[in-house]
């Protein structure tokens, strides 16, 4: 018996210094990995070779499976190896279902792969493999709500006609739900976020400022509760869709989208810079993705701004600084690629780099498959063809064809189809048919007075202004020019200034008004030089190599340029 116990301890003994031995090895690979990925610049390539260093130890399933968890979640946030990404993840969700109690790698990989399958438009793979992890995370509240938004987000299938009785309901319910204050408050916020970003997605920017208004409130409410003032008796009530702190760069993200929308381009600018100063505090606690998402969507919109605002220079740095963004996140960049070549390609149109425009543009559409984007950018790229006259006649067809807003639009917005309505009337003014024009312009006017769409409306006047001169009907031309003029100072949009100034010059010379002529010639001057002044420190910049890049990841460095080699002549 003795010599039983002893072997029995031997062997217990044994076992225990071989675990022991495993940990050990284990932790020094694991240390390892972790110290190249949080390395400055991450190093991506030896983390992933210490992670597959486990594998030939044959590890226990625990470690088997949270080594392909983390290698999967390292390929698929830090490369574009997706294949790999997903073969790891599959079986860490494969492995991880068959442990007891290892809920945190069994749902985290669930998730992830459903993001992955996603991203590789697999939605319909995404959908059961989402809707297996909620069935058995019910005992664990975090991950059974959280696996219940993503498919909730997965669901989403943009049939707007369908989308606002069911949010009149929402609303309904919303309201009448009894229940902790914060919880209804981060509730509201949800609903009138959904709500608002409805609104702007179909171009409807003065229906939606009663949203905003609400949503603005609800922020100021909730930013006033505090978290533990309630304890709720069901832990799953402790969750939030999203942090409190998030919240409120949300609401003013949207803010942003709407001031870009509605033409308020100062109040952009001043909603930008609070929510990007709160994002760089939240940066320095908190390292979440959405955060960089935020910044990247508030830099999208504040760079159209710039190049509205004749701030040229300042918004090609601020493309860079999405250029870098980008760099540190392939997943950032996936996301925003067809958005950072539309950007560029509106640079290039400001700066008179119409080829370089072209290309930007064309980039922009091979990468994406969102209708909005994919309208926009079609508008924009018509608009650089009509500019260019007969280089592109076929092709310029086409596409004026492909956003006919009288018949077939490819989509639901207000405002793009009233742009779209703006082009054809540029496209008439350029051959000469000015009745066609005015017919267009007068629908885009229309449009764009119902729902406050101040730009497009000023481009227009200023627009059919330019026709009524070239007809000899100097009346009109002056009442279309004036409050093109005043609207477009109020934006301020600088091209729109330059232009209206130019014809209330010639209109003013016309009707032998020399005083009013003078006054709008100096007015057309202080424009121009102040344009001159900016397209010059533009083009002299680094980062204006940016527009010949059209192919793979954001350059790392950019070249310096001897000086601009561009013309303001189309400004003129």
């Amino acid at each position: 018996m003795a010599a039983q116990a002893a072997a029995a301890a031997q062997a217990a003994a044994a076992q225990a210094a071989q675990a022991e031995a495993a940990e050990s090895w284990y932790l020094a690979l694991l240390g390892f990995a972790e110290h190249f990925r949080t390395s400055s610049p991450p190093k991506i390539r030896l983390c992933v070779h210490c992670l597959q260093a486990v594998f030939p130890f044959k590890p226990p399933q625990r470690i088997e499976a949270r080594t392909h968890l983390q290698l999967g979640s390292v390929l698929y946030h830090h490369t574009k190896n997706s294949e790999q990404a997903r073969s790891h993840l599959e079986k860490a969700w494969l492995i991880s279902q068959q442990i007891q109690q290892f809920e945190d790698v069994k749902f985290e990989a669930a998730s992830l792969l459903s993001e992955l399958y996603c991203q590789e438009n697999s939605v319909d793979t995404a959908k059961p493999l989402l809707r297996k992890a909620i069935q058995i995370s019910q005992q664990t509240p975090y991950w059974h709500c959280r696996l219940l938004f993503q498919l909730a987000l997965l669901l989403m299938e943009r049939k707007l006609q369908e989308v606002h009785p069911l949010l009149t309901l929402c609303g309904q319910i919303v309201e009448n739900w009894q229940g902790n204050p914060i919880q209804k408050e981060s509730l509201r916020v949800f609903f009138l976020v959904l709500q608002v970003t409805h609104y702007l997605d179909a171009g409807q920017v003065k229906s939606v400022k009663p949203c905003l208004k609400q949503l603005q409130q609800c922020i100021q409410t909730i930013s006033t509760l505090h978290d533990d003032e309630i304890l709720p008796s069901n832990p799953a009530d402790l969750f939030h869709w999203l942090p409190k702190e998030h919240m409120c760069v949300l609401v003013y993200l949207v803010t942003v989208m709407h001031s870009m929308q509605a033409g308020y381009l100062e109040k952009a600018q001043k909603y930008t810079d609070k929510a990007l100063m709160q994002l760089e505090k939240l940066k320095m606690l908190d390292c979440s993705p959405i955060l960089s998402s935020f910044q990247v969507i508030l830099l999208e919109h504040i760079i159209m701004c710039r190049l509205v605002t004749g701030h040229k220079a300042t918004a090609l740095q601020e493309i860079s600084q999405v250029c870098q963004l980008c760099q540190q996140s392939p997943r950032l960049f996936s996301n925003h690629a067809a958005q950072l070549h539309t950007l560029l390609g509106l640079y290039c149109v400001s700066v008179n780099c119409m080829d370089n425009a072209e290309a930007q543009f064309t980039t922009a559409l091979r990468l994406t498959n969102h209708q909005e984007l994919w309208a926009f950018i079609v508008t924009n790229l018509a608009s650089v063809y009509i500019r260019e006259g007969n280089r592109h006649q076929e092709v310029l067809y086409s596409l004026l064809e492909r956003i006919n807003p009288d018949h077939s639009f490819p989509v639901s917005s207000h405002c793009l189809r009233a742009a779209a309505f703006y082009v054809r009337g540029l496209f008439s003014f350029f051959q000469g048919r000015y009745n066609e024009a005015k017919r267009f312009l007068r629908e885009t006017l229309k449009m764009s007075n119902a729902e406050d769409l101040n730009r497009l409306t000023a481009c227009s006047l200023v627009l059919l202004g330019h026709i009524f001169y070239v007809l000899g009907n100097h009346r009109e031309s002056n009442n279309m020019v004036v409050p093109a003029m005043q609207l477009a100072s109020k934006i301020p949009d600088m091209s729109v200034q330059l232009w209206s100034s130019a014809l209330l010059r010639d209109l003013n010379k016309a009707c032998g008004n020399a005083i009013d002529a003078h006054e709008a010639a100096q007015m057309h001057q202080n424009f121009s030089q102040q344009l001159l002044q900016d397209h010059i420190e533009a083009c002299s910049l680094p980062e204006h190599n940016l527009i010949t890049w059209t192919d793979g990841p954001p350059p790392v460095q950019f070249q310096a340029q001897n000086g601009p080699n561009t013309s303001l002549a189309s400004l003129l």
